[in-house]
């Protein structure tokens, strides 16, 4: 295994034998392939890392490797970090406060178990927590904890205070945390509620179907038979069905709900809603609003 990491070993027989190194051999990054050298400093994320509380540890780490590589690979390297960047928060959304994520880092590190005041929505709650790690989702931070011997999943902006406890965390056994986590998001998608909605569309609108549904949503879409053909027509599944009234009415009339009827009333009510809410002259007191 040493010798097909590139390391140089080899055996020598008799009595005072084995395996030895080669004599005068270290280790150095000039066995580092461009394209290894590129991955190392593509994988950095600087603002994740700041978050972590990591930032001038990376930073500096990059340095220290950035100085090592030899003139051709520093080269492609500095390349690289001139001409990609990697911005994993979404647009128009600030990142959420996570105050307490450098608290709660340490102990997943450390393996201490952690005791946290979480924000349910309706309520605060006490819990004494084993932290199992950390998960970055689209620029939202969750941690992964077992209490009460559940595995649980918090969104660490909920988070309102972190202590670090003496005892040791326990840890599952045989417990991955990629695994859970493509377990645990295929799990929420498959028991997520969902509506299919027919629609149709003039095919120069589809841009503005891009900018306002989800890409998935518009990937998974059934093309259905649309007898004028400046029209599309479309079978789209939403999750959450109660936000797609209000979605769909964003699009105003550029796309035309077929079916189902009730999914039509509702948009034509909340429609009927806002106009009469546009249509009634401003008061003093709104104004003031």
């Amino acid at each position: 295994a040493l010798g097909a990491a590139g390391i140089p070993v080899y055996a020598e027989r008799g009595p005072h034998g084995g395996i030895r190194l080669i004599d005068g051999y270290r280790t150095r990054l000039t066995g580092m392939t461009s394209d290894e050298a590129e991955a190392l400093f593509l994988g950095g994320l600087p603002g994740p890392a700041a978050e972590l509380g990591l930032g001038t540890v990376v930073t500096a780490a990059r340095l220290k490797v950035l100085a090592a590589l030899p003139p051709e690979l520093r080269g492609r390297a500095t390349r690289l970090l001139e001409r990609f960047h990697l911005d994993a928060g979404a647009w128009f959304s600030a990142n959420e406060a996570v105050p307490h994520l450098a608290a709660i880092a340490a102990c997943v590190w450390n393996g201490r178990r952690l005791e946290i005041d979480y924000d349910r929505g309706d309520h605060l709650v006490t819990r004494a927590i084993d932290p199992l790690g950390l998960v970055l989702k689209a620029g939202t931070w969750y941690l992964v904890a077992a209490h009460d011997g559940q595995l649980r999943t918090y969104r660490v902006s909920r988070v309102r205070g972190a202590e670090s406890l003496e005892d040791r965390a326990v840890r599952p056994e045989g417990f991955d945390l990629a695994t859970y986590w493509a377990e645990s998001i295929a799990a929420y998608e498959r028991e997520a509620p969902r509506l299919e909605v027919t629609v149709r569309f003039r095919r120069e609108h589809l841009r503005r179907l891009e900018d306002l549904i989800e890409w998935r949503v518009l990937a998974a879409a059934v093309e259905l038979p649309e007898p004028e053909p400046e029209w599309r027509r479309l079978r789209l599944a939403f999750a959450w069905p109660g936000e797609v009234p209000g979605k769909l009415l964003a699009l105003g009339t550029t796309l035309e709900v077929l079916d189902p009827p009730e999914l039509r009333r509702e948009i034509a009510e909340l429609a009927a809603d806002v106009a009469a809410a546009y249509g009634r002259p401003i008061t003093a007191t709104r104004e003031a609003h």
